[in-house]
């Protein structure tokens, strides 16, 4: 009796479990062991049958199971009562507050008025890729603000400028690459970033091993240029576009361009050839920082491989060249041959297919911005957002459409948008803020609502974004490993309802709804040319779906007319997302494969080396040449980290354990010069504000430059999250300038910002500010504004 007892509870405690991890863009493979009850996760492990990571896994995956559990993730909708303490509230009760601020917002200042915030998280959670859209349009308002102005918007831009569309863009083909060239980017620590790639280490070493070779240029001696490069060249913040344009100015001088095949779709050639021009290695060494000589073995290099191709990251798109930087990064890969082609930078086409894969190839539109200004600085739109670095003055300025209601989705941009002591404030001063989030956070403890969502074992997981920046076409769906416990709901659920509430139809069927929003997709889809289901009726299309509702439904849609897709039965053998639910481990696309001509959607057909609007950008980068340098100044860089992203995993025990991470980063030489010592306390003051924090004395970062990661700075009063509040740090973002922008996208400055350091007993600020019960917290660590002189 006994033994058959112990096989029978082995038998439920044996319940296992696959998905892709939904915590960082390298989407791991993870395999899950229930607990004996089937209510939980006992174990986290790589799932060594996942066909992209293959058993690899990072910390962040096996911290899915403290996330899971913390007792800290709100499970209910809460409300802000009079003393600022939240209360748990029904979900009627909290769409009924919504409905009622959201009407009086309107009511008094038009739909600009309300303000829309997205957050990284957002990119991994399938609901909010496909339910965002209707919630935007049910808004109806300009302003629409995101993390990726604060990321990689200039990288979008730029491809959108040179190839058609924002998504169209060229990742390293690592798996074949023979020689990779890193700039502003730490793969080895975020795990790949515009370029989905488990494993990224085993891959750059793979590179290593087949005699290839890797470059890292970085201010810093990252992770990845100590663990797998064969060189590292120190280069200094904010110089990337100099270095790369003396790079390109060395090609055309030794006539070293070799474009092949793809010549004759290059439209630009000679124009660039002419801007390059100036900026030879001797001219751009001093700026940089890279001896010319460097510079000049850098393009020889990239032109002798066999197999080349550049990358670069949040370092050249978070830096006042930021689109000027990403164009040069395709302009070299275009010039020596490496674009779109094997080992080089391609294009990778996801299962749900996307814009450079619909309709008539080789030709489009191309994108637009620009089609109108934000109200205070009169900053243009790009791809239909505002810059995330005005949101604070849209707020807190006096004036027609000035923004008096806020809606989150799984963002903190009290932490993570420059300038961040000025946006606390004026979130503080807000009408209405809803903020959709797990936690009370930096930015949700000003809201007035709070809808909280599922835990990402709670709900079906894909890919939907990441999937179009993958260095291996493949497709992976996760259903729900735990059931929605009750008084939670599904995050699509939530988002339909707020839609409805946003269009004025109040409490109108979500299912209704749901049904509307699916039947218009497989209208747009047949009236596509070239579609699979191209001329069938929307309705029986609908029909042949049920049951599915939700995002599986959709998701169904798009995987189905995919370029993969069964076509709804006129590919039989194609992909739908009943065959990914019976290949738990993912479905093997195959290795990326030249798409040029036919993914361009530019209006001429064409590669467009130079886009007028970039051009029109270099002659302020010439002017960088010979800027002159505040000898004192400081430039301050952030640095990414393994154990974190961005501020939502700082409440995991697993992930904030050991020595603490937040800290200053200074070379030995700036140290003595400016009385820091290791361990010490430094304050670093910028011209917007102050923060104190532990010293890290290191030769693995250049003279003249000081590191501080991103993301932290929980010591703030009102956050509802533990651990975080023991490991606060210091919010990096306090210092970076609202003012200090990408002059082409817009796009935040976070790196190269000039800042002074000095010991902390010789210049620690103090003080505080507090409104309406929401306090900002102050001390080591903590961010206050910096005062005016006088």
């Amino acid at each position: 009796m006994r033994l058959d007892g112990w096989r029978s509870r082995l038998a439920r405690v044996a319940q296992t479990a696959f998905r892709t991890c939904p915590l960082c863009e390298a989407t791991c493979g993870l395999e899950l062991t229930l607990d004996e009850q089937g209510t939980g996760v006992s174990r986290v492990r790589g799932d060594a049958d996942d066909v992209f990571s293959h058993g690899f896994l990072c910390p962040k995956g096996v911290a899915l199971k403290e996330l899971h559990e913390d007792p800290d993730r709100l499970r209910a909708p809460q409300r802000r009562l009079a003393d600022g303490s939240f209360e748990a509230c029904s979900w009627d009760e909290a769409f009924a507050l919504v409905e009622a601020g959201l009407r009086d917002v309107v009511s008094a200042g038009g739909r600009n008025a309300v303000a829309l915030y997205l957050g990284n998280p957002n990119a991994h959670n399938l609901s909010s890729l496909l339910y965002a859209k209707p919630l935007v349009k049910a808004l109806g308002t300009r302003n629409v603000f995101t993390a990726s102005t604060v990321d990689q918007y200039p990288k979008q831009l730029a491809s959108g400028l040179m190839f058609g569309t924002a998504t169209t863009v060229a990742v390293p083909d690592l798996d074949r690459a023979q020689h990779v060239m890193i700039l502003g980017a730490d793969p080895v620590s975020s795990n790949g970033s515009l370029m989905t790639a488990p494993d990224v280490r085993g891959r750059l070493q793979a590179v290593r091993s087949r005699g290839g070779r890797v470059v890292v240029v970085d201010p810093r001696r990252s992770r990845t240029a100590q663990s797998v490069a064969d060189e590292h060249v120190f280069i200094r913040p904010g110089t990337d576009a100099l270095l790369l344009m003396g790079m390109v100015a060395q090609l055309f001088s030794e006539g070293l361009v070799r474009i092949g095949r793809l010549e004759r779709l290059c439209a630009g050639v000679d124009e660039v050839r002419a801007l390059a021009a100036p900026f030879t290695p001797e001219r751009v060494a001093r700026p940089t920082g890279v001896p010319a000589e460097v510079v000049r073995r850098l393009a020889h290099d990239l032109a002798a491989a066999d197999r080349g191709v550049v990358y670069g990251r949040m370092g050249t798109t978070t830096q006042a060249f930021g689109t000027v930087a990403s164009w040069l990064v395709d302009v070299l890969n275009t010039l020596t041959g490496n674009l779109d082609r094997a080992g080089g930078a391609m294009f990778p086409l996801p299962a749900t297919g996307g814009p450079n894969s619909r309709g008539e190839p080789g030709r489009g539109r191309g994108v637009r911005f620009g089609r109108w200004t934000s109200r205070v600085r009169g900053l243009p739109e790009v791809l239909g957002e505002m810059p995330a670095a005005c949101l604070a003055e849209e707020i807190d300025t006096p004036g027609d459409d000035q923004v008096r209601a806020l809606i989150t989705l799984a963002g903190n941009p009290a932490v993570s948008t420059p300038n961040a002591g000025r946006l606390s404030r004026a979130l503080a001063a807000l009408d209405l803020m809803v903020c959709l989030d797990v936690y009370v956070t930096e930015t949700s403890r000003h809201a007035d609502v709070i809808l909280p969502a599922p835990s990402p074992l709670e709900r079906s997981h894909y890919d939907l974004a990441l999937y179009g920046f993958a260095v291996r076409n493949v497709a992976n769906y996760s259903p729900p490993v735990l059931p929605v416990p009750e008084g939670t709901q599904d995050e699509w659920r939530t988002l339909l309802r707020l839609t409805a509430i946003a269009a004025g139809h109040g409490r109108m069927d979500v299912d209704r709804l749901d049904d509307l929003f699916a039947l218009d997709m497989l209208r747009r889809e047949a009236e596509t040319p070239g579609s699979p289901v191209s001329r069938r009726k929307p309705e029986k299309l609908l029909a042949e779906l049920a049951p599915r509702r939700g995002p599986e439904r959709l998701l169904d849609v798009m995987l189905r007319c995919g370029p993969y897709g069964d076509g709804f039965g006129a590919r039989p053998d194609g992909l739908s997302l009943a065959v990914l639910e019976s290949n738990p481990h993912g479905v093997d696309l195959g290795p990326l494969q030249p798409r040029l001509p036919a993914a361009l959607r530019t209006p001429s057909g064409m590669i467009e080396l130079a886009p007028p609007e970039i051009v029109a950008d270099v002659p302020r980068l010439a002017d960088a040449l010979d800027a002159a340098r505040e000898p004192s100044a400081m430039l301050l860089v952030g640095r990414r980290q393994l154990r974190s992203n961005n501020s939502w995993m700082h409440n995991l025990p697993l992930l904030v354990r050991g020595p603490a991470r937040c800290t200053m980063q200074v070379h030995p030489s700036d140290a003595a010069r400016l009385g820091l010592v290791d361990g010490g306390v430094a304050t670093v003051r910028s011209r917007v504000g102050s923060i104190a924090l532990p010293v890290e004395v290191t030769d693995g970062i250049m003279p003249g430059v000081v590191s501080i990661p991103h993301g932290w700075g929980h010591a703030v009063d009102g956050v509802g999250w533990s651990v975080a509040a023991e490991h606060a740090g210091a919010n990096s973002n306090v210092l970076s300038d609202e003012l200090l922008l990408d002059a082409v996208s817009g796009n935040a400055v976070l790196n190269g910002i000039p800042v002074e350091v000095l010991a902390a007993e010789s210049g620690a600020d103090g003080g505080g500010a507090s409104r309406a019960g929401r306090s900002e917290g102050v001390g080591v660590g903590a961010g206050v504004p910096a005062q005016p002189a006088g």
